[in-house]
């Protein structure tokens, strides 16, 4: 038997130690947690991506009564994106998330569908998706999806 070590890169910085754009990609899903729909979890998330002609769209969570019918913010932000540019690729997904009155501490990670359906988007225009994951404390910027998916379905 032999043994599968897996291990991911994450490069973790302050906010202010990000450039002008990085900043402005982070704002925006900071904005966007603003409109999440999430009265049942009272956790906020919101996504903006960065697609590969410097066109921003954002999205972010929208709960609903009947669960699992609602959708995380960043499966809405990545299907906006795909309907209004379908030939466009995403360079970079932001994501931010608020409770309890303020954001979170800790960046929060995407789940499990939502990595996933951000690998798709990777694959589809076989371009790299990087993501940065805001917190309080620091964001983590992660170079590729399948740093946070490894032994996914499709690969890059």
């Amino acid at each position: 038997m032999k043994e599968l070590k897996i291990s991911a890169k994450i490069q973790v910085c302050d906010y202010n130690e990000l450039n002008p754009a990085e900043k402005n990609l982070i704002d925006a899903a900071k904005e966007a947690v603003m409109r999440a729909y999430a009265p049942y979890s009272r956790f906020q998330v919101g996504a903006a991506a960065l697609l590969a002609n410097n066109e921003i769209v954002t999205g972010n969570n929208q709960e609903n009564v009947a669960y699992p019918s609602g959708l995380c913010a960043e499966r809405t932000t990545l299907f906006y994106a795909n309907s209004r540019f379908p030939d466009t690729a995403v360079d970079t997904l932001a994501v931010a998330a608020y409770t309890n009155g303020d954001f979170t501490e800790e960046p929060v990670s995407p789940c499990g569908s939502c990595r996933q359906v951000i690998l798709e988007a990777q694959n589809r225009y076989n371009h790299p998706v990087r993501m940065m994951l805001y917190g309080k404390k620091g964001v983590y910027i992660i170079e590729k999806i399948t740093d946070l998916l490894p032994l996914s379905f499709g690969s890059f």
